[in-house]
């Protein structure tokens, strides 16, 4: 039997005219695994960059409060109620005070003497551990800053 070509470019006409109901229904499906691919992506950088920026806020309210420290002297340090021993710091998106959808960042100041075991140190170092938390969603979240000052540190030289 011979077929003509009129027929045998219908049959092919027919074929590319369209995509079946399968092929459609793959499609879609992938496009939709892309998308949902891409959003998660998109969501997790964003919760990254702001867990990074809280991080990074957090270290700047410690190296703040313990530079202040610094720069008291021995007695100031070692006297009770002279360096408060909790903080709040807050912090607004928008750089206004009066914004509720910050931050609050509390921290506590603890002093101490010098754990170390020589007695010949225990009297001119004291050991200043400053702790922060607060609330990024759902998750608490900390940070914590230690350091010695000494007896005849920095803040002798800063005032004479």
């Amino acid at each position: 039997m011979v077929v003509s070509t009129h027929t045998r470019s219908t049959c092919i006409a027919r074929k590319s005219q369209g995509f079946t109901l399968v092929e459609a229904a793959v499609a879609a499906g992938v496009t939709g695994l892309l998308a949902a691919g891409l959003y998660t992506g998109m969501a997790h950088t964003t919760f990254d960059v702001r867990l990074a920026r809280e991080n990074e806020r957090a270290t700047q309210i410690m190296v703040e409060k313990m530079e202040l420290i610094r720069l008291y002297n021995w007695d100031q340090i070692n006297s009770n109620g002279f360096i408060p021993p909790t903080f709040t710091a807050a912090y607004y998106d928008d750089g206004t005070t009066n914004n509720t959808s910050g931050l609050t960042y509390t921290g506590t100041v603890s002093i101490a003497s010098f754990p170390g075991t020589h007695a010949a140190y225990s009297n001119d170092l004291r050991t200043i551990t400053i702790d922060l938390n607060w609330a990024s969603g759902k998750l608490a979240r900390s940070r914590s800053l230690t350091t010695y000052v000494s007896r005849y540190g920095l803040q002798n030289y800063l005032l004479e």
